[in-house]
């Protein structure tokens, strides 16, 4: 059994008659060890689940959302399995990595670095799409229907890996997403460390791009609070409710008075969420 393949137990807690549980692995695309949660519902001790990513935003890592957002309970009532990564690498000690919340540690953005020191640590696209979910399918009774969401950072990751690969997800679905990281300054700063300085290589990573391309056809389910303190200036929702609009493009844009960029906000509405992503895994 090869390293990748190995999981080391971190932590194990019952919740709703399921498991939280938190494993270590190596990670050949990350070249780090990485931890990541998995709360497996009930039904997961005598079948197979479907499967709900949840991908963290800025300065968070895997526990911040099978604490805060309460989504335990619905998971468990449904079947879902969710798994949690993390933000970006760690531990491996590159100059920047820990000068500021927005770069380097905790702010991975889901892409795959091609400029120096990033390139050969922050892969997080490659690990999120194909490395680790091969360690799950392998190691968890998941049964191959798979949806995403996520949170800021991690809503934008949730919809450009959705957006561009078609089918592979049931549903996607994101709270506060970036969705126009070209054009917002937390977008700006890590793609040009990350990318380098030509725009044109960071339209991949981009929600608003990828559905002006016409990637994709499928819906896209997005909650964001109007009382977030990084609305305009960072999130900027009406743009792809413009693109989405020009290109007849489904979405679903809830505007929630109110609420802020928190898990206050997160978990007022998880439920929510999980049972669109329940209603789509559950087809045949």
């Amino acid at each position: 059994m090869s390293m990748s393949e190995t999981l080391e137990l971190v932590s194990a807690n019952r919740s709703f008659g399921g498991w939280h549980k938190r494993y270590r692995h190596y990670s050949r695309a990350l070249d780090c060890d990485m931890e990541f949660a998995v709360y497996l519902p009930p039904q997961a001790e005598s079948e197979r689940v479907p499967l709900l990513w949840w991908l963290s935003g800025l300065t968070c890592n895997d526990e911040n959302f099978m604490q805060k957002a309460g989504a335990q309970r619905v998971a468990a009532e449904l079947g879902i399995a969710i798994v949690c990564p993390d933000t970006s690498p760690r531990g491996t000690d590159l100059p920047g990595e820990h000068d500021s919340y927005d770069l380097g540690s905790g702010a991975g953005f889901y892409v795959n670095a091609t400029q120096a020191p990033w390139k050969s640590n922050y892969r997080m696209y490659d690990y999120i799409i194909e490395e680790l979910p091969s360690v799950v399918r392998q190691h968890f009774p998941v049964n191959g229907r798979e949806s995403i969401s996520g949170h800021s950072m991690g809503g934008h990751g949730a919809l450009i890996l959705a957006l561009r690969h078609p089918g592979r997800f049931s549903s996607v679905s994101a709270f506060s997403p970036i969705v126009n990281p070209m054009n917002c300054p937390w977008g700006q700063k890590a793609f040009t460390s990350y990318l380098g300085d030509d725009p044109s290589s960071w339209r991949q990573y981009d929600a608003c791009e990828l559905v002006a391309n016409g990637a994709s056809r499928q819906r896209l389910f997005i909650d964001q609070g109007e009382a977030d303190q990084f609305l305009e200036e960072q999130l900027k929702p009406e743009r792809l409710e413009a693109v989405c609009e020009e290109h007849d493009h489904p979405l679903t844009l809830r505007r929630q008075p109110g609420y802020d960029h928190s898990y206050f906000f997160i978990a007022s509405f998880i439920e929510d969420h999980l049972r669109y992503h329940a209603e789509h895994l559950m087809k045949r």
